[in-house]
């Protein structure tokens, strides 16, 4: 059925498909069609951080973006934070996470990873991308931020390939 023939049979509220001239539908949410997209580093403090930020900053409620690390740190890097808020985005309430703990989150549209290498275990997606990004978690100011606007960069690529 075309999406035009869907909207005219059913009406969708709070994600239950109503039932219009005899016919059901599945019942659909905005969130079920939103791409899923899984940002994996080392740390998850710097680089899936941001790439995670940027893609809810352009995807909007078209992305569902997760980011995890092969081994955690503790807190999301302070320049990350800074960052990303000289763009509007706060990152302070984002916590470094393990990818056991986003695997239920899968199966992803995309896993893209960043330097993470073989500790980067399989996640169940039907795309996968390796960024060369470089780690900026030591460098300066400028640097790092030249780091974040090659993440925001190829976010917004990988956003428009989905």
């Amino acid at each position: 059925m075309s999406p035009v023939a869907f909207a005219a049979e059913t009406t969708v509220v709070a994600g239950v498909a109503k039932k219009r001239k005899g016919r059901v539908a599945a019942a659909l949410t905005f969130t079920d069609m939103a791409k899923k997209v899984l940002f994996v580093c080392v740390e998850n403090s710097n680089r899936s951080q941001m790439s995670q930020a940027f893609a809810k900053m352009l995807g909007g409620d078209s992305v569902k973006a997760y980011s995890a690390g092969s081994k955690p740190a503790g807190r999301i890097n302070q320049k990350a934070i800074v960052a990303m808020k000289e763009l509007g985005y706060d990152l302070k309430s984002h916590r470094p996470k393990s990818l056991d703990q986003i695997e239920e989150y899968a199966p992803f549209d995309a896993v893209v990873t960043m330097g993470c290498g073989d500790a980067c275990p399989w996640m169940p997606a039907k795309k996968f991308i390796d960024w060369d990004i470089p780690d900026p978690r030591e460098m300066n100011e400028e640097d790092f931020n030249k780091v974040r606007d090659l993440i925001k960069e190829k976010v917004a690529g990988l956003l428009k390939s989905l």
